[in-house]
């Protein structure tokens, strides 16, 4: 999709898309949300990682992830071809960068889900890009929806409210902010953001790309 604003000769010009980078603590719903952007506005383009990691039960190369040995993900580093990556429970994961320029240079807004570290990489790799942060309505909400899980341990809950409060204190270093009270609503308001109300629809569901874990 591409973005027209007058020119100062009354004439049109082509305004390049960005990239959406959308960012939250674990528990604020990053997955929903998203989902229903998906269905929202199927145009978009939504950035698929490479991981050094195995498939798992049910995942496609491509579609979930791009599954590449650590040879190729250290070629791919060297070469630039990455735009970011961590490591994570002894695998890499980490952004092409060729596929969201691809988009981006044909006119389709990118969006990349991603951590905190992985947000401030884009910046330093794209300052252009557009960074939100997804806010839970309040601190109370998002402790309940983390410990209403009832599926960890005390101690793994209580070190994702810590690695929470370390991300929802870099709040400030986010181009917007979105509160997910609502999932349709806070989806709405990220594809207002990304293509503006006029641009929503209505889609089929689609196969959403998995955090990374």
């Amino acid at each position: 999709m591409i973005a027209e604003r007058p020119g100062p000769d009354d004439s049109t010009t082509v305004v390049r898309p960005r990239l959406t980078v959308v960012s939250g603590p674990s528990g604020v719903g990053k997955s929903s949300v998203l989902a229903e952007v998906r269905r929202m506005a199927p145009d978009l383009y939504f950035s698929v990682s490479a991981t050094t990691r195995s498939p798992r039960p049910g995942e496609v190369d491509g579609t979930h992830y791009h599954f590449v040995d650590r040879d190729w993900f250290q070629r791919m580093i060297d070469s630039g071809e990455i735009l970011e990556h961590a490591e994570y429970a002894g695998n890499h994961y980490g952004t092409p960068r060729a596929p969201v320029l691809a988009a981006l240079d044909s006119g389709r807004p990118a969006v990349l889900e991603i951590e905190l570290q992985g947000a401030r990489l884009v910046r330093e790799a794209m300052p252009e890009a557009r960074l939100v942060m997804l806010m839970p309505p309040s601190w109370e909400v998002l402790v309940d929806r983390l410990t209403g899980r009832g599926t960890e341990d005390a101690a793994v809950v209580e070190r994702r409210l810590q690695v929470a409060r370390e991300e929802l204190a870099a709040a400030e270093e986010f181009d917007h902010h979105v509160v997910n009270a609502d999932v349709r609503q806070a989806a709405a308001d990220l594809v207002n953001l990304m293509v503006g109300p006029a641009a929503r629809t209505t889609a089929a569901p689609t196969t959403a790309a998995p955090s990374r874990d």
